[in-house]
């Protein structure tokens, strides 16, 4: 894993003249951010080696690099999920390789569904903390010690100071941002009635389909992590219609210019 993080890293190197300091994470239908990016330099997934590539809608399956709110980052415009039948390490490869470019600062998003029933679609949530339930790990295998310990400490998984830059950030643009706990489960299939309920009962306010992998693997190489999710549907059982995806990219679509200025403001004070 190692001569494939530096293979990657050294062609993404050459291509671009200043190494990013900030790695933005770009869920289903908020790609649109990747486009707020200045001198960008495009590389896509399939260019790198043994990349996973996006297979969903909503996500352009590349990195943005260039400048944006006066810091350089890298961005992934589209992720891959663990349902698309892709190893749990195979998926966290790119989080590997931005740290080995540069990075120190992690901006994870997502599109999630409300299990807080105070929750409306098209609000945003502050991830304070995670549950997986996944039933896998990145971090399963032999440890590589250049990398991180064998047991990552998660108490803090997400920054208390990037936190409290975007609720900061948030009140001065006057946008509603929750805060909650985020609920990571395997997908593709929605989630059952019941299901919710249990999330519900175990603490979660919100639940997708992915981000969990990552924050780990970050963590593990001391990246700082602020994850923010895009509430784009109210889970099974909360309101009796069925569950689309066409529904979450286009709830993803209508909060496009307070998702902008949020996240360039975060971007800008962190």
């Amino acid at each position: 894993m190692l001569d494939i993080i530096k293979q990657n890293a050294e062609i993404i190197l050459n291509k671009i003249e200043n190494k990013p300091e900030l790695g933005l994470i770009l869920g289903s239908g908020l790609g649109v951010m990747a486009e707020e990016i200045e001198n960008p330099v495009y590389i896509d997934y399939a260019e790198l080696k043994e990349f996973p590539v996006s297979t969903v809608e909503g996500h352009a399956g590349r990195f943005v690099i260039g400048q944006l709110s006066g810091k350089t980052v890298i961005t992934m415009q589209g992720r891959a999920h663990y349902y698309e039948g892709y190893s749990i390490q195979k998926i966290t490869l790119a989080v590997r390789v931005m740290q080995a470019v540069g990075i120190d600062k992690l901006i994870l998003t997502n599109a999630a569904g409300g299990v807080n029933e105070n929750y409306s679609p098209g609000e945003f949530m502050l991830i304070s903390d995670h549950i997986n339930l996944l039933g896998d790990n990145p971090l399963i295998g032999p440890n590589l010690a250049e990398l991180g310990p064998r047991f990552p400490d998660l108490s803090e998984a997400y920054s208390k100071d990037l936190i409290k830059t975007a609720e900061q950030i948030a009140r001065q643009e006057g946008i509603l941002l929750r805060k909650g706990i985020y609920a990571a489960m395997t997908g593709p299939s929605y989630e059952t009635p019941a299901e919710i309920k249990f999330l519900k009962t175990i603490g979660a306010d919100a639940v997708g389909m992915s981000t969990v992998p990552e924050v780990i693997v970050a963590r593990h190489m001391g990246v700082e992590v602020l994850g923010i999710s895009c509430i784009t549907n109210m889970a099974a059982g909360i309101l009796a219609q069925p569950l689309d995806h066409s529904e979450v990219v286009e709830i993803a679509a209508q909060v496009r210019p307070d998702f902008i200025k949020l996240m360039r403001g975060i971007i800008k004070n962190i």
